[in-house]
């Protein structure tokens, strides 16, 4: 089994990238839906959330009203690191057992989807990574047309995360997403190719 990480800095386009990634065969395992996962209620980490910042970051029926705390963590660095130190073990228990699990049905290749795999340091675990890549200007466009998020808000979020240029140097395979779908496919179906021509080297 080939172990990929796919990353990229926020509204990079790395959920798109993963969609297409299944479509060609790749088992996908994303952390942002772990991360919704691990934080749902009756979960220990749900619970380490509201001891330190309140029953304010919860929604009427229960769940965590992820807008509410984000904009919490994002203007406070502590804050962000607490978040961190609480969901991310979560995150990767629960990575490791779907990892396991893709290896022991002898998947050929899984995208592990880690936004924050630099940040955190985790580039080694895996066996390549690819990075998605678009222009700051883009990605900004992007989050505050699609994701109504405010635009101070979103260039503190991305203001978060190492740059980009930085992380290129890191990367086995790059996608820059700064066209159209049709582009972005074709780059993907590129990688792809790479990706699998060397599970036969």
């Amino acid at each position: 089994m080939l172990s990929v990480a796919l990353t990229g800095n926020i509204a990079s386009g790395k959920s798109e990238v993963a969609r297409m990634l299944a479509n060609l065969g790749a088992t996908i395992i994303d952390a942002d839906e772990l991360s919704r996962e691990v934080v749902q209620p009756g979960t220990p980490a749900l619970a380490a959330i509201v001891s330190r910042w309140g029953a304010g970051v919860l929604n009427p029926d229960g769940t965590l009203n992820r807008a509410a705390l984000r904009a919490s963590v994002f203007a406070n660095d502590a804050d962000r690191a607490a978040l961190n130190a609480i969901v991310h073990p979560e995150v990767k228990r629960r990575r490791e057992e779907l990892l396991a699990q893709a290896r022991a049905r002898h998947d050929a290749v899984v995208i592990a989807v880690i936004p924050l795999l630099f940040e955190a340091a985790m580039e080694r675990d895996y066996d390549r990574v690819l990075l998605v890549d678009a222009p700051d200007e883009l990605r900004l466009e992007r989050m505050v047309r699609t994701r109504g998020i405010g635009a101070v808000e979103a260039s503190r979020m991305m203001a978060a995360q190492i740059p980009a240029a930085q992380k290129r140097r890191h990367a086995d395979y790059v996608i820059d997403n700064d066209a159209d779908l049709e582009t972005l496919r074709r780059s993907v179906e590129r990688v792809w190719r790479e990706i699998t021509a060397s599970l036969t080297l």
